[in-house]
């Protein structure tokens, strides 16, 4: 297939040869699906913690005699049942760490761009460079390209510190290493953009 290349003002200039095997694939939900559980069931930390009656502090001494009161029988004042007590079944730190296979995560990348080349949402350009690290020339450029109004991810082969202080102030526009973008990112945007450099790279990373 062919993939349009567009100059910095939107103009297509050339057409590029792309795999099928890589953007002309059927999608595939379920796989999508175990991929974006898998990255986010990873991004969590673990560190929930709380304390059991051997952990919080005091509860030493005996509250009263075992016999003898009327009472219910105590052994220490931070049981569960003691307001200040410990906490019964409560979290403890573990690691949440999901293992996905690199077909599958391969091949949910390339479902899911192969359905935004299908809906036009994968814009190519013939490069991406911005010469200041203004956000106003940032939000210029993108109305050039009429994309100011859209949530964007832009994969670039190599971060440019003016694309990323230009950008970093929008919260609609998120710019990610085309080596290590995840499912979920090219899902959470309206349109992709890259350049042909990285097209190239994606071409080398999902073959």
């Amino acid at each position: 297939m062919k993939i349009n290349i567009h100059n910095l003002k939107g103009d297509v200039i050339e057409k590029m040869d792309a795999d099928d095997k890589i953007f002309k694939v059927e999608l595939k939900n379920s796989v999508i699906r175990q991929a974006v559980l898998s990255e986010r069931t990873n991004l969590r930390q673990g560190t929930h913690s709380s304390k059991n009656r051997s952990a919080v502090r005091g509860g030493g001494k005996k509250p009263w005699k075992q016999k003898g009161r009327g009472v219910a029988r105590a052994g220490t004042t931070r049981s569960p049942l003691w307001k200040g007590g410990g906490v019964v079944f409560g979290p403890e730190p573990h690691k949440y760490k999901h293992k996905l296979p690199k077909k599958m995560s391969k091949l949910a990348r390339r479902s899911v761009l192969s359905d935004k080349i299908s809906k036009d949402e994968f814009k190519v350009l013939e490069k991406i460079f911005i010469d200041t690290n203004k956000t106003s020339d940032f939000v210029s450029f993108l109305k050039k390209l009429k994309l100011s109004d859209k949530r964007l991810t832009i994969l670039v082969s190599t971060f440019q510190e003016n694309l990323i202080l230009a950008s970093r102030n929008l919260r609609n526009v998120y710019v990610e290493n085309v080596r290590n973008v995840s499912v979920y990112d090219l899902l959470d945007s309206e349109i992709i953009v890259t350049d042909k450099q990285g097209l190239s790279d994606l071409i080398k990373v999902l073959a």
